[in-house]
């Protein structure tokens, strides 16, 4: 059995994972779960989608910009590394925008179901005159637009489909480091792709020189103002009366907080113990049947904060959003993941300088790497800006 196999699928071709049907038919166990329907053919009636973006972009991401479509006019992949907050999604609208032009297929994939929900709209209106589709889970009963937004999970439903495909957030849960959704990236395109990441590993920066791409950096965020650089504080009993305290004042002058924790149960167990002494507040995690409306209510400002899980340290933009990490040195966190949750904060024009807060019981190792990563993005951005 399965000598010879290759899954058309996923790409698998290692025995243990191949399974016998009843009509003897060989089938791979590796992938089952991924047996929805197909996309069917699309074809764009009328005319071809223009981009309108009501503002323009800075002279450094104009700059990326324009590297990025050279390349993707060529068929060369590009790696986009820029910082949180730099406007990745921006630096690819011109590209797309070439690509839709001819009405060829673009895709644009993230790893999260939050971030579809998120980029979507954006998307739609930077070009409101295309038909997106948002596919994820609970989305997939339109598979087909001009743009098709969608979760890494959902691209085994487009093998051999996009001349684009644009993939944020590389080194996110659960598409770093699982081949298999890697295979079914690779199925999907027949073109070319780009890549976003804030912190991409070694091993995608390796992968994109192996197969002739070129990695493109941006230090500085949109709005010229340096990341804001974390503040190590001491965790422990009075750690934590010291982060309420925080949250506290944060809440009464009007701002907005993501309170980070490592696990389901800590979200739960956190804000049962703060929602007493601070009100406006909820807890979100990846189980949570009514994340969205939470979500929603938060960005609305009917919420001022959220106790969180790492769901949320990716795609949401919040307006004067602070960040508090209690237990930042917990081993679910590596100093990557510490720099996206940083990320949240200062990202918007007027509201550049959130406060980020990182509770632990040590701030050697990981902490202390986040640090200076985000530090070290700083200063190249400051040395860029002298150099032009």
């Amino acid at each position: 059995m399965g000598r010879g196999f290759v899954c058309q699928r996923c790409g698998n071709d290692n025995v243990r994972f191949l399974g016998l049907g009843k009509k003897g038919e060989t089938y791979c166990r590796k992938c089952l779960e991924f047996s929805g329907a197909k996309a069917e053919p699309y074809e764009r009636e009328g005319p071809p989608v223009p981009l309108e973006l009501p503002y323009s972009l800075t002279e450094p991401q104009r700059k990326v910009s324009d590297q990025v479509l050279e390349c993707a006019k060529i068929k060369k992949p590009v790696l986009i590394k820029a910082v949180t907050g730099a406007g990745k999604t921006e630096l690819v609208f011109a590209t797309m925008e070439w690509f839709l032009q001819r009405k060829l297929k673009v895709a644009f994939a993230t790893p999260r179901h939050d971030v579809v929900l998120e980029i979507g709209p954006r998307i739609k209106k930077a070009f409101p005159h295309a038909k997106i589709a948002m596919v994820c889970h609970g989305h997939t009963d339109d598979l087909t637009g001009d743009v098709v937004v969608l979760t890494a999970h959902q691209l085994y439903r487009y093998p051999n489909y996009f001349d684009l495909v644009v993939f944020d957030e590389i080194d996110a849960f659960p598409y770093h480091d699982n081949e298999l959704l890697k295979n079914m990236f690779r199925k999907a395109v027949r073109g070319t792709y780009v890549l976003l990441s804030a912190t991409p590993s070694g091993e995608d920066l390796d992968e994109i020189s192996k197969r002739g791409g070129r990695v493109i950096e941006l230090n500085s965020r949109f709005h010229g103002k340096p990341l804001p650089v974390p503040e190590y504080r001491k965790a422990g009993v009075l750690g934590f009366a010291n982060m309420v305290l925080e949250l506290k004042k944060m809440v009464k002058e009007g701002r907005q907080v993501f309170l980070f924790v490592p696990t389901i149960f800590e979200s739960k167990r956190m804000f049962n113990l703060v929602k007493h002494l601070v009100p406006k507040g909820e807890s979100v995690n990846s189980e949570d049947e009514y994340r969205e409306e939470k979500i929603s209510a938060f960005k609305s400002g009917h919420l001022r904060y959220l106790v969180t899980t790492a769901v949320l340290e990716r795609g949401v933009t919040v307006a004067d959003l602070q960040v508090l990490v209690f237990n930042a040195d917990n081993e679910i966190y590596s100093p990557e993941a510490l720099v996206q949750i940083a990320g949240r904060a200062g990202r918007i024009r007027g509201f550049e300088n959130g406060k980020v807060l990182f509770y632990g019981n040590r701030k050697e190792g990981k902490i202390s790497r986040a640090i200076s990563i985000i530090e070290q993005a700083n200063e190249k951005a400051r040395m860029q800006k002298l150099l032009c």
